[in-house]
């Protein structure tokens, strides 16, 4: 059987709203619900539902990930622990997409996993809910209403009780991961500045 291919961003179309909550979210003290490390970027909504972006040579990636209430799909340990048929999420592909399917720290169970070769994003072919579109990653990274980051930074001391304005989270969002002072502190005005932009422009950091 083979691969299946996604309408989904590339790795680089991702980063600008990736590194932009991760900057919101480190300047009010929230380290660990997005963030960039080296070789991957880590993003979890802190109701056990997550995404994980690793890169690996030859600008391929793969994203794996889980949604608790709604990944219908069943791999590995998860499939003898919860008593399901199991969805085999490598079925047709590659070997370089089982280099690293550590679910932590994110999580315990896969309920996807899609690689990017490069050209375009792909997975196992199966007809359950996966998870991937209810994780929200998309809408983070690419929702041009800024719901989502919007709605994290929107309690900013600074704000006095406002909403952020739109054309700044836009900006923030457009620096794509070079993100200044000026850009995030007026979004999220008295907050730690400082932890923000160091968060987003770790996002600069892998080759996409």
């Amino acid at each position: 059987m083979s691969l299946v291919t996604l309408d989904i961003p590339e790795p680089q179309q991702l980063r600008g709203g990736w590194a932009a909550m991760a900057a919101v979210c480190a300047a009010r003290g929230w380290n660990d619900s997005a963030y960039a490390e080296k070789d991957q970027w880590l993003y979890h909504d802190g109701g056990g539902n997550w995404a994980c972006l690793r890169f690996q040579h030859g600008g391929r990636a793969v994203m794996l990930g889980h949604d608790h209430e709604y990944s219908e799909t069943y791999y590995g340990e998860a499939a003898e622990y919860f008593q399901e048929e199991e969805t085999d999420l490598l079925a047709a592909a590659p070997d370089w997409w089982a280099a690293d399917l550590n679910p932590q720290p994110l999580g315990e169970w896969l309920g996807f996993v899609y690689g990017w070769d490069g050209l375009q994003w792909q997975r196992a072919a199966y007809d359950l809910d996966d998870g991937f579109i209810s994780v929200g990653l998309v809408d983070m990274c690419c929702d041009d209403s800024f719901d989502l980051l919007r709605q994290f930074a929107s309690d900013a001391p600074g704000l006095n009780g406002e909403e952020p304005d739109d054309e700044a989270l836009r900006q923030l969002v457009a620096a794509d991961g070079n993100i200044t002072a000026a850009l995030l502190g007026a979004v999220v005005p008295g907050w730690d500045i400082e932890a923000g932009v160091a968060a987003g422009r770790k996002f600069l950091l892998a080759k996409v």
